[in-house]
């Protein structure tokens, strides 16, 4: 197959399209975007109406609604402390959901899977900024292992499947994702919505100063979740071959940076003080997203706006439950 598919670039908006994992933090904004451009007919389930780790359950789901495409953005996902404590459900579940739900989608005739990943399939010395080549080059990064390895068992399944039944499935790697429907649970989340959440409560309490770890000199990538979901879509329509796709903003941070523009768009007024006898953690983590800008896409939500809009989010969702 070409890189550039004519056939499913022609999508009907009419199209059936199920969109796994649709109430967390990538599948809601997917949902969000199909429906801005004009999709009409997504087929949505939760974890209760469709337990994707039956496969039984999701056989009898395919075998009835059919759907022509898929986007499989359902995972169990976490930080290092849940994946450190829980490593047998962070595989197996994983697992267990995309052999089941790749498997029926082939099955009963879907057209077209995308599969959703992370940039943690990566080594943790890979070379910065990260190709796609770089998979399966190095070791992995130990705090988070079980879930790398099911999502590269998730990309050497979709290459299966296209190489012996000459079935379109392809995988996309994002980057460090944020924006709506983020997890903000004081001890799971992720380092921007952790800061977010600690700025604040520290102006809420009136305090005057914030701790953050490290030195704040280590670089990373953030992209927003609606250009991913945008992304996604671009993918869908226009992509088809063998590969995976990395996805990313190409721009990089420092956390100092990071963390002097959670503090502005929160509006705290006091210090920012770094506990420097904690890690920083990997000193760089950039994606190599030349493959998808060379196809035509590109992210377009600068960082800051970004920032505004998920903490206003934030403020009306989270802080008034």
């Amino acid at each position: 197959m070409t890189a550039i598919d004519a056939v499913t670039s022609k999508l009907e908006k009419s199209a059936k399209i199920f969109v796994a994992g649709h109430r967390g933090l990538v599948g809601s904004a997917i949902v969000r975007r199909l429906r801005t451009v004009g999709y009409t007919n997504l087929i949505i389930r939760s974890h209760t109406e469709l337990d994707l780790t039956n496969q039984s359950a999701v056989k009898t789901f395919f075998s009835l609604e059919k759907p022509q495409y898929v986007i499989l953005a359902a995972a169990k996902v976490g930080g290092i402390h849940a994946n450190s404590t829980y490593p047998a459900d962070f595989i197996a579940i994983n697992l267990q959901i995309q052999t089941n739900v790749i498997d029926s989608a082939y099955r009963y005739g879907t057209k077209k899977l995308v599969f959703l990943g992370s940039s943690c399939i990566y080594p943790k010395h890979a070379p910065q900024p990260i190709p796609e080549s770089s998979l399966l080059t190095g070791p992995l990064e130990p705090t988070n292992e079980w879930y790398a390895i099911a999502k590269i068992a998730g990309i050497k399944m979709c290459q299966a499947y296209r190489i012996q039944y000459n079935w379109d499935a392809i995988s996309a790697m994002p980057t460090n994702l944020y924006g709506p429907n983020d997890n903000f649970h004081p001890e799971n989340s992720h380092v921007l919505p952790a800061l977010m959440r600690r700025f604040h409560e520290a102006k809420v309490a009136g305090s005057k100063e914030v701790v953050v770890w490290g030195t704040g000199s280590a670089l990373r990538e953030f992209l927003h979740v609606d250009d991913l979901a945008d992304a996604v879509v671009f993918l869908l329509e226009n992509y088809s071959d063998l590969g995976h796709v990395n996805v990313g903003s190409g721009k990089e941070v420092s956390i100092k940076e990071l963390a002097e523009m959670v503090k502005e768009v929160v509006g705290f007024e006091g210090e920012i003080v770094w506990d420097t006898s904690k890690p920083d953690g990997t000193p760089r983590k950039l994606m190599d997203c030349s493959t998808i800008v060379k196809l035509g896409w590109e992210a377009k939500i600068s960082l800051r706006d970004g920032l505004a809009g998920t903490y206003e989010w934030y403020v009306g969702n989270v802080v008034k439950q």
